[in-house]
């Protein structure tokens, strides 16, 4: 079919995943300060910069069609974008700075992150935000995770984005569509999808054999990796190995975000001082937080919390995932809420983290789509909608407590049309069963950390945000 590509087993994973409650988009809130751009910066003008560029901004552009009666993976369809079906400009009440401009920020962003994509468009959506203090502004976007992970995130905004404040616009895209939305684009129909995946899978027999030879060597690996890694048998961490806390059980659709940053060099200092992983700086600031969150929302748990961490395989992959969006993996990590000293919690984060380094790296670049076509079509997303339904995250252990990411983003200055990007803070996506994602972006001398939680399971978002900060600053010492 032209104009389409088949979906990889890893990015159509995102999509069979997602429900009515799971939302699969991640999202990203630029802060954008216009005081010293050259020329004039809002919304007429971001809008004439996105249609100047969605020749390069495929994502945008293509609509996920499903095959029906799953029997292989979806196909993106070129279909171009209508700008006006996917952005909307909001203009804060009040002063700007004002309680109740902060309200409605608040109000906006928690309704628009709690929002499903439409599966009838390309899943994007954005949002330009005005009435912030100091006449900044903000970009709210969001992607389906299908379309995007932390690395294709980051040269996404690549393409959005200028390393030049005095940079060109560029010229309207001509790319078909880019602002009419597909009209004229006809979708395939049933017979061709049907047909091009019965050719796809027929010239490819060998697919789930390849998927279970490499999935049994995979887990061969890791097993033997968590045999010899040193470390304890208490510093291993593993998925259905968390306690049950206030923070787990099913997600409602609601959601709830709160952002802060703070100068890199400060994470910086405290990875040379701790002669650890900046990673692992994160991981106790967010125990500490969390310890101070349980104590007044259920209780502490007598052993550490569990923490999915992705970890990127862009360097690693082979040529079967070579055009998969997605190119990522994981490792659990033990979160020591139950130790009372930020040191002592620090110095099992760091045990923890070798033996799960040690693990993941033993697994190879494809598991996560390997998984995938270990299940027949359509079989994972119809497994997944039983398990959300049916509760059973309320009853048995969670595979993990919560997610923690750390992306490594640009070291310099990031302009849009002439404004310059002050703030980069990413959203990742909630899983059935735990209640709270926290990420963080490394961006120009600034570490931007975003939280969203399941307000149902995670109350007071902003003080969890908060006692993210006073984590590092326990870090210092007096």
């Amino acid at each position: 079919m032209k104009g389409a590509r088949r979906l990889s087993a890893a990015d159509s994973w995102f999509l069979d995943l997602e429900g009515p409650t799971v939302h699969l988009h991640v999202t990203g809130v630029l802060l954008i300060d216009p005081a010293e751009s050259p020329r004039r910066f809002d919304y007429e003008a971001f809008t004439a910069l996105l249609a100047a560029r969605m020749g390069r901004l495929d994502a945008l552009r293509e609509r996920i069609v499903p095959v029906p009666g799953g029997i292989d993976h979806p196909v993106a369809l070129d279909v171009g974008a209508d700008l006006d079906d996917h952005l909307e400009r909001v203009v804060l009440p009040g002063a700007p700075g004002s309680r109740e401009a902060s309200a409605e920020f608040h109000r906006v962003l928690s309704e628009f992150v709690s929002t499903p994509l439409d599966r009838s468009r390309p899943l994007w959506a954005m949002l330009f935000v005005e009435g912030l203090p100091e006449g900044r502004v903000a970009l709210v976007a969001k992607l389906h995770h299908a379309l995007v992970d932390g690395v294709s995130g980051v040269g996404f905004m690549g393409d959005l984005l200028d390393l030049d404040r005095d940079a060109p616009a560029g010229e309207e895209s001509s790319e078909p569509d880019s602002r009419a939305g597909g009209s004229g684009v006809d979708l395939p129909s049933r017979t061709d999808l049907l047909r091009d995946a019965v050719l796809d899978r027929a010239l490819d027999p060998l697919r789930p054999i390849r998927a279970v030879s490499r999935t049994g060597a995979s887990l061969w690996g890791a097993a033997t990796a968590a045999l010899s890694a040193r470390g304890e048998r208490e510093d291993s961490a593993a998925p259905f190995a968390a306690p049950r806390t206030s923070m787990n059980g099913s997600l409602s659709g609601a959601r709830e975000v709160a952002f802060t940053s703070i100068p890199l060099e400060e994470v910086k200092a405290l990875r040379r001082a701790h002669e650890v992983p900046l990673n692992d700086v994160l991981l106790a600031a967010v125990s500490s937080a969390l310890r101070d969150h349980l104590q007044e929302h259920g209780g502490l748990p007598d052993r550490p919390l569990v923490a999915a961490v992705p970890v990127s395989v862009h360097d690693r992959s082979g040529t079967d995932s070579a055009e998969s969006t997605n190119q990522v993996s994981n490792m659990f990590v033990n979160l020591p809420v139950h130790l009372a000293d930020p040191l002592e919690r620090l110095a099992a984060v760091h045990r923890s983290s070798l033996r799960a380094k040690a693990v993941q790296g033993a697994m190879g670049p494809e598991m996560l789509g390997d998984l995938v076509d270990l299940f027949p079509p359509g079989l994972l997303a119809g497994a997944t909608s039983a398990w959300v339904g049916s509760g059973i995250a309320n009853r048995i252990p969670p595979v993990q407590s919560l997610i923690v990411s750390n992306v490594p983003g640009p070291d310099f200055p990031l302009y849009m049309a002439g404004a310059e990007v002050v703030g980069l803070f990413p959203f990742g996506p909630l899983m059935e069963g735990s209640g709270l994602n926290v990420t963080a972006l490394s961006h120009n001398g600034r570490f931007d950390i975003g939280v969203i939680a399941c307000p149902d399971l995670v109350p007071e978002v902003d003080r969890l945000v908060e006692g993210i900060l006073g984590g590092f600053e326990e870090l210092r010492g007096p």
